[in-house]
């Protein structure tokens, strides 16, 4: 079972929010997640990414993949840096 970290949409229209979430590869998009890790939120002011960093680097030990988006977003928030660097 290959472990992709993605997002989920959730909301309305013209107003995205999004869950980030740690899934099966294989589901679609909106499919059953295995764990919530936090939540982005585009266009709100203020912090727009939060995220629990434990359980994200929990799934990325364990060989989880981040997709593209995610990937810029931990970027962004120096998280990926963290994590390569306690490796």
């Amino acid at each position: 079972m290959a472990v992709k970290i993605r997002l989920q949409r959730v909301g309305t229209k013209k107003k995205p929010f999004y869950r980030i979430i740690a899934i099966d590869g294989r589901e679609k998009r909106d499919g059953r997640c295995i764990d919530h890790l936090g939540r982005y939120q585009p266009i709100v002011e203020g912090e727009q990414l939060i995220i629990d960093e434990t359980k994200l680097f929990h799934w990325l030990g364990k060989g989880a993949e981040p997709t593209h988006t995610i990937m810029q977003l931990l970027k962004k928030k120096g998280l990926w840096q963290k994590f390569t660097s306690a490796r």
